[in-house]
């Protein structure tokens, strides 16, 4: 942990070297909501700030510009009088800045981007103009802008055709913490959770800091959840509607494609998903998915030795499936609800082990050793068939395969059990029987390894020595 923050070490590097530039810099952070790219901000700059401001969330243009009028005075310490357009307000925030030119650095951090820009403001044209015409110009200026509204950030401001046409020379997107930033995070707050249950934790909420830090120590898991979800007036029941309208405009269809993926855990087709939706194949439902992607909603995946047309969508982020799953039809009378399913969920924490390992790939690389390796992750899915030599094959799938470069293909399961894994002689030859119709229906000429990934270990039995290497819960950690 450096400067009070967990993780964040390439953001952290970016934006040191963004300070320490000898030229106009322009830097833009994005991500969803609750990630923490004002923490990170405020930790770096707080103190070099010269001028900083934050959109209000749903403001009228009148009440952002009296926002800006007031920040504009408490940094200049004379009195402004509120701008009638931001073309006004952008002159002042000049005219307050010219006094600073002589200083080494000057910082201005504008916070929740997007909320400024209110329907017919035309605040967009008036801060391109304020960047291209003066901040650019002075090679002490670092410019700093945040925003939750993914699409507009990536769209209006990353994707401009316009004036600010690849204008920002430091895109930042901050992801959710991993395992082993979520670990930290909770071992910096004296929290005595071993890794299973940061696992169990990081299945319900992923890692979002806002959503960690809401965690109590004084409780169990089960306890946490039940608070934070099953009580009246609980915050992550009510979350889940304000993310998708504070991310995304029109956040309608972007909720129906992601509870229709919900339905179908193992991902649907783009076709399948607009027939499901009931809506127009278009540009704005390929901008939805896009979209959804960028911001860690859902993965977009290729099944083995399929092409583009076969793509397929999947719901993966934890906290909107375990919402999905068990919090959006809960009706209430249980206050402890999450504690009395401890017994029945063992086929959800089977799934959700399944999306934690595909939220690590690159620790399941090192752990395996081939993380220099160029490698393709997919899946593959087949029904039951009779091979060319009048074999018969059950159906099937496989989550996760990584394609390596080095003409081996590892064949992925991932288990979550309470203490370790044992591969019984049936498990071994149905796992032997997936390998071999994986290769009759692919042709692969490439060595495959059969691959487990378990939350506590395997028992080396005589079944153990059918598979070829093993990773436990630890690994997805590194």
């Amino acid at each position: 942990m450096r400067n009070g923050i967990i993780g964040r070490k390439h953001e952290m590097q970016i934006l040191e070297e963004l300070y320490a530039s000898d030229k106009a810099e322009f830097a833009a952070v994005y991500g969803r909501r609750r990630i923490g790219k004002t923490f990170l901000i405020d930790k770096l700059f707080s103190d070099k700030y010269d001028f900083y401001m934050t959109g209000i969330y749903e403001g009228t243009r009148k009440e952002q510009l009296t926002n800006f009028a007031h920040q504009l005075e408490s940094y200049s310490g004379k009195k402004a009088k509120t701008p009638k357009d931001w073309m006004e307000a952008f002159f002042a925030l000049q005219s307050y800045l010219e006094t600073k030119v002589s200083q080494e650095r000057v910082v201005i951090f504008i916070d929740e981007l997007p909320w400024l820009d209110t329907p017919r403001s035309r605040f967009l044209k008036s801060f391109e103009l304020f960047w291209n015409e003066w901040v650019s110009k002075h090679d002490n200026m670092k410019l700093i802008v945040c925003g939750s509204a993914t699409t507009w950030m990536t769209n209006k401001l990353l994707g401009n055709k316009g004036g600010l046409h690849n204008r920002v020379t430091m895109p930042i997107y901050l992801r959710p913490f991993n395992l082993a930033e979520t670990e930290e995070f909770l071992l910096s707050r004296r929290f005595s959770f071993g890794r299973k249950q940061v696992v169990e934790t990081y299945m319900s909420l992923g890692g979002t800091p806002f959503y960690l830090d809401m965690l109590r120590k004084s409780e169990s898991v089960a306890q946490n959840i039940d608070r934070l979800f099953f009580r009246d007036n609980s915050p992550l029941r009510t979350e889940y509607g304000f993310l998708f309208k504070s991310l995304f405009k029109e956040s309608s269809l972007y909720r129906k494609v992601v509870e229709c993926l919900a339905r179908k855990l193992k991902g649907m087709t783009r076709k399948e998903i607009l027939s499901e939706v009931k809506c127009d194949d278009s540009g704005f439902f390929s901008e939805v998915l896009a979209d959804l992607c960028n911001c860690d909603f859902i993965r977009r995946y290729s099944a083995f030795g399929r092409n583009e047309r076969d793509m397929m969508y999947q719901l993966t982020d934890l906290y909107t499936l375990f919402y999905l799953r068990y919090v959006k039809s809960y009706n209430g009378g249980d206050i402890n609800y999450w504690s009395h399913m401890q017994m029945d969920i063992s086929s959800w924490q089977g799934y959700a082990f399944e999306q934690v390992c595909l939220h690590h790939i690159q620790q399941i690389k090192i752990a395996l050793g081939i993380s220099g390796i160029l490698a393709n992750v997919c899946s593959f899915s087949w029904q039951a068939f009779t091979d060319k030599n009048g074999k018969e094959h059950r159906g099937g799938q496989i989550d996760l395969i990584i394609n390596r470069g080095d003409k081996t293909i590892n064949l992925c399961e991932m288990k979550y059990v309470s203490g370790k894994f044992s591969i019984s002689q049936d498990y071994a030859r149905r796992l032997a029987e997936r390998r071999e119709a994986f290769r009759s229906l692919t042709s692969t000429d490439k060595t495959l390894h059969l691959t487990m990934i378990t939350s506590e270990g395997i028992e080396h039995n005589e079944g153990w020595h059918t598979i070829q290497s093993e990773l436990t819960l630890d690994d997805l950690f590194c």
